[in-house]
């Protein structure tokens, strides 16, 4: 199985209940974002970014490097009864590059935990170019990771 869906890691769910994930913008944990194509195996079982899940990573390339980019300006809010989160939008210049998804990861936590897999719906490229992954509007409804 791909990637086939948007999803919230499993073990995520668990683990902010633990209080192992800190989205603080300045003192919390470092969150990154690693790009995969079609061959990648990850859904919302995955459950850290090291072992199966850097199967299918994009390889090297211009400003890219296996482990991604890191994920800034984490902005944590609530409205109504959905807590979200939301990252400024990530790019990587001078790349040569077909992803088909990405998975977001806690960097500074032991043992890298995954915290959500995204689904591009299909292959994206960049030739010789920037590729950016665009995180939807910051709210209830569309915010990349929701806890309602």
């Amino acid at each position: 199985m791909a990637i086939t869906t948007n999803a919230i890691c499993n073990t995520f769910k668990e683990e902010i209940l633990e209080g192992v994930h800190d989205f603080t913008v300045g003192t919390g944990n470092t969150f990154k974002l690693a790009l995969y194509d079609s061959s990648a195996v990850i859904g919302a079982d995955t459950t850290s970014y090291t072992g199966d899940s850097t199967l299918g990573q994009v390889p090297d390339t211009g400003q890219y490097a296996q482990g991604g980019g890191a994920l800034v300006n984490a902005l944590v809010s609530v409205n109504g009864t959905t807590a979200f989160v939301d990252f400024d939008d990530l790019s990587f210049t001078g790349v040569t590059l077909t992803a088909r998804g990405a998975l977001i990861y806690n960097d500074t936590a032991a043992g890298d935990p995954a915290v959500a897999v995204l689904d591009f719906g299909g292959d994206k490229t960049a030739t010789a170019g920037t590729f950016t992954v665009q995180f939807p509007d910051a709210n209830d409804t569309q915010a990349i990771i929701r806890i309602s």
